[in-house]
């Protein structure tokens, strides 16, 4: 499998103009195979918003699975039905803090 590594909004598009266009993920460009152990090395883990604990740890100990693309899409939902990211912070070291505690 692939694991995208940078969901967020910006990165969903519609395909056309159409009421019910099909959504396009798109920028690939921090996305890797997985290797048989269903894990990938985190050389970056995206941004910072939608970045997953496991990814965070990921960077400490050298490995990354598809567990931080579902905790993205979360994050992604959570914005669309309350309006806000779930860890705010003044700096992105005050938001990284907080997403790793979670």
């Amino acid at each position: 499998g692939v694991c995208h590594r940078d969901l967020k909004p910006q990165n969903w598009l519609l395909a056309s103009r159409q009421p019910w266009a099909p959504l396009r993920l798109v920028d690939f460009g921090l996305a890797r195979a997985f290797d048989r152990g269903g894990r990938r090395r985190a050389d970056r883990v995206g941004s910072f918003y939608f970045v997953a604990p496991e990814a965070l740890r990921g960077v400490l100990r050298g490995a990354h699975d598809a567990r931080c693309d579902l905790w993205s899409l979360g994050v992604i939902v959570y914005i669309l039905l309350c309006g806000a990211p779930p860890f705010a912070g003044r700096t992105d070291r005050d938001i990284l803090t907080k997403v790793a505690r979670a």
